[in-house]
């Protein structure tokens, strides 16, 4: 075994040195995100700078020792120890593609457990507040834009991204439905017009051409702090509003695989029920006392049903 991964690896990369390595990473990573490619190239840039054994070790002669070493280096969250183990694996991951060593010295690495935050969301009654408060700013010449786009996210449930990208064709009035972009997965998926967002889009559509935005805006997050900051609220953000149309749909009694359609997931509701597990259990409290003898006056008879 041993004698037929010596035979696999390429001696002639035999002297390969971390820092050597490290350039040649980064340059596979460029095609990638900004931020992603930034913070790689900061990563790299301390394993440079601070491995044990300096950034000319060759890389056949580190060991997991050495990178558990330089991990202790740092103190960080949960959150920016598994993007400092996920970087290093992969660096070392590449040496083991390139056949120049047989393992990696960071296969042993285990991300950690990251701590579910505390999220803030806002309770409708909230929400109404702060579209009101926004409304009212006479002296905002945003203020009426800014008002409709955190009235829309709040409403149709969409992120700030996908609403700011909206055109007057994406909004089909007749057919019901909103075909918008998640840009987080750049997948394309379509919604209802729910009754409540029906006037604020009819208003919005109202002269718009095929093409024309619906929004002027495509952020109002100064808005929304200083409605908060007046009203006294936490600084909620515009993620904030998507969450609370989450919230509200699931106390709503809405089908968590449909609000999961509704974000443009596709994982049946999984991402949602594990998010909102708090939310559920007094959902699920309140289905069960449907569950009586007694026919509950919002069933209706499926024809076809299986006894």
């Amino acid at each position: 075994m041993f004698r037929d991964e010596q035979r696999q690896i390429d001696r002639s990369q035999g002297k390969l040195t971390l820092a050597e390595l490290c350039d040649r990473y980064l340059k596979t990573v460029q095609h990638q995100k900004p931020k992603t490619v930034e913070r790689k190239t900061f990563i790299i840039g301390r394993i440079k700078t601070d491995w044990p054994n300096g950034q000319l070790t060759q890389i056949a002669k580190i060991r997991p020792s050495d990178v558990d070493l330089w991990l202790s280096r740092y103190r960080f969250g949960s959150a920016s120890r598994n993007l400092h183990i996920s970087c290093v694996k992969e660096l070392f991951n590449s040496a083991v593609r390139d056949h120049i060593i047989t393992a990696s010295p960071a296969a042993h690495l285990r991300s950690a457990k990251r701590e579910k935050p505390i999220r803030l969301t806002p309770t409708f009654e909230q929400f109404k507040a702060i579209i009101a408060d926004v409304r009212a700013q006479q002296f905002n010449a945003d203020a009426r834009d800014s008002a409709d786009f955190l009235e829309f996210l709040g409403l149709c449930g969409l992120g700030q991204a996908e609403a700011g990208s909206l055109t007057r064709a994406d909004v089909d009035l007749a057919a019901g439905q909103i075909i918008t972009y998640r840009h987080k997965t750049s997948t394309g998926f379509a919604i209802p017009i729910f009754p409540q967002i029906r006037e604020l889009l009819e208003r919005l559509c109202e002269g718009k051409m095929h093409n024309a935005r619906m929004f002027k805006i495509s952020d109002a997050k100064k808005a929304l702090t200083g409605a908060c900051r007046r009203l006294g609220y936490p600084p909620f953000s515009q993620r904030s509003l998507r969450r609370m149309f989450i919230v509200r749909a699931i106390e709503r009694g809405v089908d968590v695989k449909v609000i999961a359609e509704w974000q443009g997931h596709k994982d049946g509701g999984k991402l949602i029920l594990d998010t909102y597990s708090h939310v559920n259990r007094v959902h699920s409290h309140r289905m069960a006392q449907l569950m009586t003898d007694e026919e509950p006056e919002n069933v209706l008879a499926l024809e076809g049903a299986l006894a």
